[in-house]
């Protein structure tokens, strides 16, 4: 249902996916017409599972997992396209390192945007530019 009524308004899904990846990612690709457009929120995936999300037309929310060490995220997003990332923080969870444990707030984007410019050999304004239009894009923001 979600699907369909996102097609038919012409606006964007925000999928928010633990433990049925596999699930999720087929029931987009059983929906995918050519106009589903969204984000899987908090991405969190295996480079494949991140490729297939891309392949089917969705953008990856990059947040604070991608800057703890020992998630391995940070591994899968540096081998990811950015044409399709965009930048969230998912306050107030999923702090970025280094205030991990701490509230999440909107200011910590700017930890997660230094950590893709690191991960992707980039510097933080084009991790901004990109990001930024990725989000307008999807979004549709003029």
């Amino acid at each position: 249902m979600h699907c369909n009524v996102a097609k038919a308004t012409g606006k964007p899904i925000v999928l928010h996916n633990r433990d049925s990846t596999k699930d999720l990612l087929d029931i987009i690709e059983e929906e995918q017409d050519g106009n589903l457009t969204g984000v899987w929120h908090c991405f969190t995936g295996t480079e494949e599972e991140g490729k297939r999300a891309l392949d089917l037309g969705l953008h990856l929310g990059i947040g604070g997992v991608s800057t703890f060490k020992n998630a391995g995220v940070n591994k899968t997003v540096a081998k990811l396209p950015l044409d399709k990332m965009i930048l969230e923080t998912d306050a107030p969870y999923l702090t970025p390192a280094p205030h991990r444990g701490k509230r999440n707030e909107p200011s910590y984007i700017s930890l997660i945007a230094k950590n893709l410019a690191k991960l992707h050999d980039r510097s933080l304004e084009e991790i901004a530019d990109i990001t930024t239009e990725n989000a307008f894009r999807l979004f549709r923001v003029e």
